[in-house]
């Protein structure tokens, strides 16, 4: 049985970097994924799914990482986490303060 692998090259967007909210969101994104994930800076690979380890890469702003995934849902993996870097990790928007902003 062979796995496959996906990577993608992503430029941290939000200003202050991969901070603990993005670095939980990006965490609990790739967890939902059954392939490892890895993000590496430089000489320092690090498990994509580990807030803490995804804390000590220091990523600020303007940072490129490598996402590297390897298993069966790997490419997805690697598009969906793609994707959540290049929008900022957006803060979702609760219900309550959304049907504030409109009164």
């Amino acid at each position: 049985m062979s796995s496959t692998s996906a990577t993608a090259k992503v430029i941290i967007q939000n200003p202050q970097g991969l901070h603990m909210r993005p670095a939980y969101l990006f965490a609990e994104t790739a967890s939902k994924f059954e392939s490892e994930v890895e993000l590496i800076k430089e000489d320092v690979r690090v498990n994509g799914k580990s807030v803490l380890d995804i804390l000590t890469l220091g990523a600020a702003q303007g940072t490129e990482i490598l996402v590297e995934a390897v298993g069966n849902d790997a490419h997805a993996a690697v598009e969906v986490l793609e994707q959540l870097v290049a929008s900022g990790f957006p803060t979702p928007e609760k219900p309550d303060e959304a049907s504030e902003s409109q009164a």
